[in-house]
């Protein structure tokens, strides 16, 4: 089928420890504000790493009790910023033909809370049975299934899980599925809720989590600085109503931006190891995808998780990607503010790029005083910059099992 349809995205939606909106996020981010912060949880004190980016969400606030019961927080998550995002795109469902809408979302761990919480009800309270609805709160598609049946959406329903790459891989599998004719809307994005006692313990033994600054525990996380020390888990979700630009044009929908190229392969190096040449390749790909070349993108929004082997071959692969216009092309992590949201980072970070070309304007890389040598890119540092022509964006993640994805949006053109 003819690759002959442009993809736009009409809506945004988002939980964040920044944010519940794309304006607040933004403002956020550009205003270098960290959402790093000492856990609140009553397991604090079992952990050796007290510090987190923790969503403020009040599922209250949106939901019924009875239909809270029934959701993990992933689910809540990704339910609201669904919701968010068919409002800002005006979609009425009434009047579309439901089965060429469809949901596509990432997710690493799915129902991380209900799962913990069934762990704890067997093995520490001795309980003799779980909740009823437990396998259907856990199970990694529960939060994509329960967005379609909210909506009575009958178009195709996939959960991709990815680990770190999990949201990238499902707004560009999202993107080719209309781009190639077969949906005029979709859904897409991912959700993440994974603070919880286990899961932090694990990341704990992997060695992976950042030390707290005992100064400033806001800035614990330092991508691209030498003194960086691992990444900050945060929790969230961010979902966009992508589409058919003639769909989108016909109903006067107001259109944010434009989605032009989707990169994505696998390193095949190492199972937690990064690749330097499978990144690039994720990035030329997306390049070709779009019809760009190097010097036409504006802004890099990096994986940028602050590990210390990421960051170095990140900054190789995007001289590898880019060539002689690497060091001219403006480079952050918001991962310095919002954490590392695993499934839902790519979604997250994707929403920032959007704003990037909104706002034309660049976040920052903050807590980056003392820049790591091997990191020689324009990377941003503590503050954002305003006033600055952006057309063209990329949004880079990688991921444990070297799945990649690399996303770019665009300013439209009609």
């Amino acid at each position: 089928m003819a690759t002959n349809h442009r993809v736009v995205i009409t809506g945004m939606g988002i939980v964040s420890p920044l944010g519940n909106n794309p304006h607040d996020f933004f403002t956020n981010l550009m205003a270098g504000k960290s959402g790093v912060q000492h856990l609140q949880s009553e397991f604090i004190d079992q952990l050796d790493t007290k510090i987190a980016a923790q969503a403020q969400f009040d599922p209250l606030q949106h939901f019924s009790k009875h239909k809270i019961s029934t959701l993990d927080r992933v689910s809540q998550f990704a339910l609201y910023a669904a919701e968010q995002a068919i409002a800002d795109a005006k979609l009425d469902l009434a009047l579309e033909d439901k089965s060429r809408i469809g949901i596509f979302l990432g997710t690493g761990m799915g129902g991380a809370t209900s799962m913990e919480e069934g762990y704890i009800r067997l093995y520490r309270d001795n309980a003799d049975r779980l909740k009823p609805l437990t396998v259907l709160m856990v199970m990694n598609n529960a939060a994509a299934s329960t967005i379609a049946l909210e909506y009575g959406l009958t178009g195709p329903n996939l959960t991709f899980s990815t680990a770190c790459s999990s949201s990238s891989v499902s707004i560009g599998e999202a993107f080719q599925k209309i781009r190639h004719g077969y949906a005029d809307v979709m859904l897409a994005g991912g959700a993440e809720a994974l603070i919880t006692l286990g899961i932090m313990k694990a990341w704990e033994a992997l060695r992976a989590l950042a030390s707290e600054d005992k100064e400033d525990p806001a800035a614990s996380c330092k991508p691209f600085s030498l003194n960086r020390t691992g990444l900050v888990l945060g929790e969230g979700a961010a979902m966009f109503v992508l589409e058919d630009m003639e769909h989108a044009i016909a109903r006067g929908a107001y259109i944010h931006a434009e989605v032009t190229g989707y990169g994505t392969g696998n390193d095949s190096f190492h199972i937690t190891q990064p690749s330097a040449e499978g990144q690039s390749r994720a990035m030329r790909a997306a390049l070709t995808c779009a019809g760009l070349k190097p010097e036409d993108i504006d802004y890099i929004n990096a994986h940028g998780t602050a590990t210390p082997l990421n960051d170095p071959t990140e900054t190789e692969a995007i001289k590898l990607a880019f060539g002689d216009v690497a060091p001219h092309i403006p480079v952050s992590s918001t991962k310095s503010m919002h954490g590392h949201l695993m499934g839902a980072t790519a979604a997250v970070e994707f929403v920032a790029c959007v704003m990037a070309l909104k706002q034309q304007a660049l976040p920052p890389t903050i807590n980056l005083h003392q820049p790591d040598p091997t990191c020689d890119l324009d990377y941003i540092p503590n503050f954002g910059r305003t006033g600055i022509d952006v057309q063209h964006v990329m949004s880079n993640s990688f991921a444990f099992g070297g799945t990649s994805g690399v996303l770019i949006a665009s300013k439209v053109n009609y």
